[in-house]
């Protein structure tokens, strides 16, 4: 709620942790980022693609926002969810050159959407997890594959249908 103050809180709340657990959990979304990020590379990735990442990172605590239930949120498990939507809507639309890569795509978006109809976040945006001793805030699930698919077709819209200059 002091983003306004201190607007780099909008990149830096990715890196809190809560304890010990947290950490440790932030670790493991770490080697998670790397894996779509050498997945990105690996399968060339136009640069939409990471353009659509970097701008979901400081949007993804704004929309939170709307949900009154989150009085805040903390690490990168919403960044995660936005860099697969990424990935998986890049596969959908075929633009890498890769062997079956809108198959790949549509299998990573029904996981992903089968992950967020199980957790079902416009229910519960905010829920305990005694396994992990802490609030897990699903609606940055939620926030971040939505943002992540939603400006991946918003760059795909603007770099790919722009009038040719030529």
């Amino acid at each position: 709620d002091t983003w306004l103050s201190r607007p780099w809180t909008l990149w830096t709340t990715a890196w809190v942790h809560i304890h010990t657990g947290h950490l440790i959990g932030n670790l493991l979304a770490l080697a998670a980022l790397a894996a779509l990020a050498a997945a990105g590379w690996l399968l060339r990735l136009r640069m939409e693609a990471s353009l659509a990442w970097l701008l979901a990172w400081p949007a993804l605590p704004l929309t939170l926002l709307c949900w009154p239930q989150v009085g805040y949120c903390v690490g990168l498990s919403g960044l995660v969810h936005a860099a697969l939507a990424v990935l998986a809507v890049h596969l959908v639309r075929a633009e890498v050159p890769t062997h079956q890569a809108r198959r790949w795509g549509w299998v990573l978006l029904g996981g992903l959407l089968a992950k967020l109809l199980v957790e079902r976040a416009w229910l519960w945006p905010v829920v305990w997890s005694d396994a992990a001793n802490m609030t897990i805030v699903q609606a940055a699930h939620l926030s971040g594959a939505v943002l992540g698919g939603v400006l991946s077709c918003l760059g795909w819209l603007c770099f790919t249908l722009r009038p040719n200059k030529g």
